[in-house]
């Protein structure tokens, strides 16, 4: 089994929005959840700290996850219970409840959270060792910077342990506009950016529409990752990363993870109809060969699942189950021609380089 580091999980959102105990196993949670009817995904979660063990993954990417964005006409953007709220201040203090969830499981032994670049070679030095007790380590990261309610804010969120941040999510937010809509980075935005690069937080682009991305891209000049993106090439969508924006990244030596979600895996997928059985886990490595190709190296290929992104095995490709299935595709990059020390790169060797270099030395 090769150790994974997975560069994106919504684990606290998961918890705190869907009322999930991530301490179970996996069929033990789809029990509980198997009379729910409130979410496709009740009955087929695919990852709980068990089975993120079970699965190799080393070390994730752990979001806090709430939006307070502005309201667009004819209709507001923002309209999900799980996800909206009226106001930056109340998107803080959800965000802030699932970092006092992280928090608590780091007390009771079940995570870690990694705040430097010894922190993280500690960890995963610890965490290689035979029959390892070593939890779960997370690097904190912000999907929408909703809940960073000023430019002097950020201050105190890089003091919480946050490294990472992606400036909106699907809509417009304070900062950007993203997944869906189109627009550029407010002047809040590019204020914000400039304090990420003062104090050392990565960027994100992950759902930035396009106008916004380049725009951050230009302002930005820390350390900038793609936690969980495809490829536009391969399935159309503003979702996805066009070929000359994985250039760009590529130019910037960063990192690009692939999803595992169903609609971003196969073309015209729509979500609660489109069966698992159109696509398999053969389609996440033409997605993670595209980028190789693109660079002409592994070195810019990785993985940021997403698996518990408020979908389940009801939008997965048929041979991903539960988190553990990412495994399977060392098979599939092997018979393609990736080498061992390929593979390794791409499952783990690549986010290893990349936050060792992101983040504060100890």
């Amino acid at each position: 089994m090769i150790p994974i580091i997975d560069a994106h999980l919504d684990l606290a959102w998961n918890a705190a929005s869907f009322n999930r105990d991530l301490t179970l196993s996996v069929a033990e949670l789809r029990r509980r959840e198997a009379h729910m009817t409130d979410l496709n995904a009740r009955g087929h979660c695919t990852t709980t700290l068990p089975e993120l063990r079970h699965a190799g993954v080393a070390v994730c990417v752990a979001t806090v996850l709430a939006r307070g964005g502005p309201a667009q006409e004819p209709k507001p953007a923002y309209n999900r219970t799980d996800l909206d709220y009226a106001n930056q201040a109340i998107a803080y203090t959800a965000a802030q409840g699932q970092l006092a969830y992280y928090r608590l499981l780091e007390r009771q032994g079940h995570l870690r959270i990694l705040r430097t670049a010894a922190d993280l070679d500690d960890h995963w030095h610890a965490w290689l060792q035979p029959d390892t007790e070593t939890p779960l380590g997370i690097i904190l990261s912000m999907e929408g910077c909703d809940p960073i309610v000023s430019l002097e804010h950020a201050e105190s969120w890089w003091d919480d342990g946050l490294r990472a941040a992606g400036l909106t999510h699907y809509g417009q937010g304070h900062y950007a506009f993203g997944t869906g809509v189109v627009g550029p980075l407010s002047d809040k935005g590019a204020d914000l950016l400039r304090q990420f690069a003062r104090l050392g937080i990565a960027l994100d682009v992950t759902h930035l529409c396009d106008e916004s991305m380049a725009q951050a891209l230009d302002v930005f000049d820390g350390p900038v990752l793609a936690s969980h993106h495809n490829c536009r090439a391969l399935v159309p969508g503003d979702r996805q990363l066009t070929d000359a924006q994985i250039k760009q990244l590529i130019d910037r030596d960063a990192v690009i993870g692939a999803a595992m979600d169903g609609w971003m895996l196969y073309p015209g997928w729509v979500r609660g109809e489109t069966s698992p059985e159109v696509v398999g886990l053969d389609a996440v490595a033409d997605h993670i060969d595209h980028v190789c190709q693109i660079a002409g190296t592994t070195r810019h290929a990785a993985l940021g699942s997403d698996l518990d992104g408020g979908f389940g095995a009801d939008q997965t490709p048929r041979d991903l189950d539960t988190i553990t299935d990412l495994q399977k595709l060392t098979g599939l990059l092997s018979d393609r021609g990736y080498s061992q020390e390929d593979i390794e790169a791409i499952f783990h060797g690549n986010w290893l380089r990349f936050f060792r270099a992101a983040l504060p030395e100890k």
